[in-house]
């Protein structure tokens, strides 16, 4: 078995994987031309159409991550070979803290102690309990479904949405159109957690902003095409004063990096952080690509992908 990887620190992943598969040759995308031509395996995050197309026999792909839309909607992809992706793989945790950080600065007033002190202005606001602080998680697959459960168990009361019926511990679920627009009437705060897939693609429009009430804040750690960012800047509104929505926490972007010419750096009400939120753990991770490696080399089942319906 010969298992190309290619990602950020690709060596560590080298190494890793080589630790776990004695038998098999690991190598980096660095390597020459004529070794990659012979790959069976891919585990990569985020391949160039160049590269997806060097390999001659591949007989898999393991996506080093969990969300695969940008795999998915690589031209390069090639056709009829498996894909596998991470099943949360550690990065629960980590979305998890991002999440709680953002319902913590909105929730305790540092967006506006931040901004009361550019003012020099010193003015105490009245604290709003996390028991009337209820927070909206849209996707419920498996890292949404943590996030919900950790932020239940800080205390919000979580209300959470997915396209088919789901039943979580802890969590008010809905499900289909009418279940959206009774989540979002009711929540200060709204996670985002979906896939990108046709279906989820610009959902954060003009109209469900509308929906959530006066005053709601947005948080996204999952995908930047979730969001109509011309709609969501119409509802921050301009300047200092806050619009419908009072702010937005935003990890990801439709063009990453944030082109340098876009409003939201500058918007006073939004906070920008680089596609950090849930970072892959290397550890966690790997445990599951060996696991994908062994099973497809095996012909053994394994859960896969399709590129046609997405996630």
């Amino acid at each position: 078995m010969r298992v190309m990887v290619h990602i950020d620190a690709a060596e560590a992943w080298r190494e890793a994987l080589a630790r776990r598969l004695p038998d098999a040759e690991v190598f980096t995308s660095a390597a020459p031309l004529a070794e990659r031509r012979r790959a069976d395996y891919l585990a990569a995050w985020k391949p160039s159409a160049e590269l997806l197309g060097e390999p001659t026999r591949l007989k898999g792909i393991v996506n080093l991550g969990a969300g695969v839309d940008a795999l998915l909607n690589n031209p390069g992809l090639p056709r009829g070979v498996p894909i596998v992706k991470l099943r949360d793989a550690g990065m629960a945790g980590p979305i998890g803290d991002y999440v709680r950080y953002g319902l913590l600065h909105f929730q305790r007033d540092f967006d506006r102690y931040a901004r009361q002190q550019s003012r020099a202005e010193w003015h105490e606001h009245p604290l709003v309990d996390k028991a009337d602080w209820p927070v909206g998680v849209l996707g419920l697959g498996a890292i949404g479904a943590r996030v919900a459960a950790m932020v239940a168990a800080d205390g919000f009361p979580v209300h959470g949405w997915s396209r088919s019926p789901k039943r979580l511990p802890g969590v008010t679920c809905h499900h289909g159109e009418g279940g959206l627009m009774t989540l979002l009437g009711r929540v200060k705060s709204l996670i985002l957690l979906l896939p990108d897939t046709p279906a989820t693609r610009g959902i954060i429009d003009a109209d469900v902003l509308a929906a959530l009430p006066e005053g709601a804040t947005l948080i996204n750690p999952g995908r930047g095409s979730l969001i109509d960012a011309a709609a969501l800047l119409e509802a921050l509104g301009d300047g200092e004063a806050e619009g419908r929505l009072r702010g937005a926490l935003l990890d990801a972007f439709p063009e990453e990096p944030l082109p340098g010419t876009s409003p939201l750096w500058h918007h006073p009400r939004v906070l920008v952080t680089p596609h950090m939120a849930g970072p892959t753990p290397l550890a966690e991770a790997v445990d599951q690509v060996v696991d994908a490696l062994r099973a497809l080399e095996a012909g053994e089942p394994v859960e896969t992908i399709d590129p046609e319906a997405g996630y």
